[in-house]
């Protein structure tokens, strides 16, 4: 099973991703550097453990803020400057084809999230050829998304993440009725559990349950991974 480290990017810093609640993010506190730039943060991480892929979502793009920054898109790019070869999903908030394209001058690999489309014409109008992750995004109050790419997996592509907010941050463990329900549509695809991993005996379950990969930042930073650990299942 993969470990992906995740990097939540918001006006140029790395934030503290909680429950969803996405205006009360604060800068990352870790117990690998003082420091809450991205460019450390990384660095940190791969001086923990010899990962070859992270997860970052640019809070600013995907919120559609406008100040102080649009998106972290120079960050981003500086990040695949620095480690070539980092292996980078993002998640910008796509949701059109005129952001696609500025996106997929990076070196990186996009992730569409099902938030940010309401109609599901205007996911399938992207000029994508199923070359992305999807993210099956449920907030605290749901799911949210066309209710077609939840239900119907001839829209998703290879790999799958079923982003649970309410358990991101909250170091309460994973959502396993919400992953077996996804399991259970997922024959043939990889699915990636994202929210409430808190160490070995959450990536013990999901490894038993099935799960590809899991998307992992509290319980890294908190210190709740070991490097024996991450060694068992990468």
């Amino acid at each position: 099973m993969q470990i992906i480290p995740v990097i939540d990017l918001l006006n140029g810093v790395v934030v503290h991703a909680k429950k969803g609640d996405r205006k009360s993010y604060q800068a990352i506190q870790s117990s690998l550097t003082k420091s809450s730039q991205p460019i450390d943060i990384v660095s940190a991480l791969l001086d923990l453990y010899p990962f070859e892929q992270f997860y970052i979502a640019d809070l600013n793009a995907i919120q559609k803020l406008e100040k102080p920054c649009s998106s972290n898109y120079n960050v981003i790019e500086s990040i695949t400057q620095q480690f070539p070869t980092l292996k980078l999903w993002v998640d910008a908030g796509i949701s059109n084809n005129t952001e696609l394209n500025i996106w997929q001058r990076l070196n990186i690999q996009l992730v569409l999230g099902s938030e940010n489309f309401t109609h599901l014409n205007s996911f399938t109008s992207l000029n994508h050829d199923k070359n992305f992750v999807l993210s099956l995004d449920f907030m605290p109050h749901g799911y949210q998304g066309p209710l077609e790419l939840l239900t119907h997996n001839e829209y998703w592509p290879h790999d799958v993440i079923v982003m649970s907010l309410e358990h991101v941050g909250a170091n309460q463990g994973v959502n396993s009725d919400l992953l077996n329900q996804i399991l259970a549509k997922a024959n043939g695809f990889n699915v990636y559990a994202a929210g409430g991993i808190r160490g070995g005996e959450d990536l013990a379950t999901l490894n038993k349950m099935g799960v590809h990969g899991a998307l992992v930042a509290t319980a890294l930073h908190l210190g709740q991974l070991s490097k024996q650990e991450l060694n068992t299942y990468e």
